[in-house]
């Protein structure tokens, strides 16, 4: 980039979290505790709802079951990210989960903040699971940092359309807006939307780079790649 961005747009699995901590933390939660959620609160109007979605989605076939088969399948399906989303805040707000953040993110994210870039995140989790994640992680609660938060109902992660409707919806050039994520497909389209790209490179992670996107193994060195302010 020819000047610092104006915004910085975050994935969260594998680039501020550990992929662990979704596939062995959150999603493993999500599955032990469906039943008991739908029968307490299944006929509850936002679970209804969300449940018409799961029939639409898959005619023919049991709610329940349509689920549990694109857990298995770690299908990017709203309903399903919704729905998970509502699990997971009950055991947030009971102090059973904790969001993780890799330990330079926080910082990163707090000075980038104070010094006047904006923030957002666009992850295929839902809204409602990434204001959990960043309200209630082992830092803090950093949701205040962030002026956006856009997941799969603007479009797939790897669709280009879907990050030009981000800039639009941010109010910005897509020129000023740095993508951040770990995986090069997701990149790809930010790219062809014309907005700048960094792929984490986690080694934590198992991280493969791609070798078409500036690199960085962590938020300090994307601060120092960018030009961005690095935490005091």
């Amino acid at each position: 980039m020819a000047a610092p961005p104006a915004c910085i747009l975050t994935d969260i699995e594998g680039t501020t979290s550990a992929i662990a901590f979704v596939k062995e933390t959150l999603f493993p939660f999500a599955a032990a505790e469906l039943d008991a959620f739908l029968d307490a609160r299944g006929t509850a109007p936002e679970v209804a709802s969300i449940l018409a979605d799961v029939a639409a989605a898959a005619p023919g076939e049991d709610p329940r079951a349509a689920l549990r088969r694109w857990m298995a399948e770690d299908a990017k399906v709203t309903p399903l990210k919704t729905l998970q989303g509502l699990i997971w805040r009950a055991g947030y707000e009971d102090g059973r989960i904790k969001g993780h953040l890799w330990p330079d993110v926080a910082p990163c994210l707090r000075a980038w903040a104070k010094a006047g870039l904006r923030l957002a995140v666009y992850s295929s989790g839902s809204v409602e699971a990434q204001k959990l994640l960043f309200g209630h992680s082992a830092a803090g609660d950093l949701v205040p940092l962030f002026s956006g938060f856009f997941d799969t109902r603007v479009g797939g992660k790897r669709e280009a359309a879907s990050y030009a409707t981000i800039a639009t919806g941010l109010n910005l050039p897509p020129d000023e807006v740095l993508f951040l994520s770990d995986v090069a497909e997701e990149l790809d389209a930010a790219a062809a939307a014309g907005l700048a790209t960094c792929q984490l490179v986690r080694a934590a992670d198992g991280t493969r780079p791609s070798g078409r996107h500036p690199e960085a193994p962590d938020f300090a060195a994307i601060a120092r790649r960018f030009g961005l302010p690095a935490p005091t």
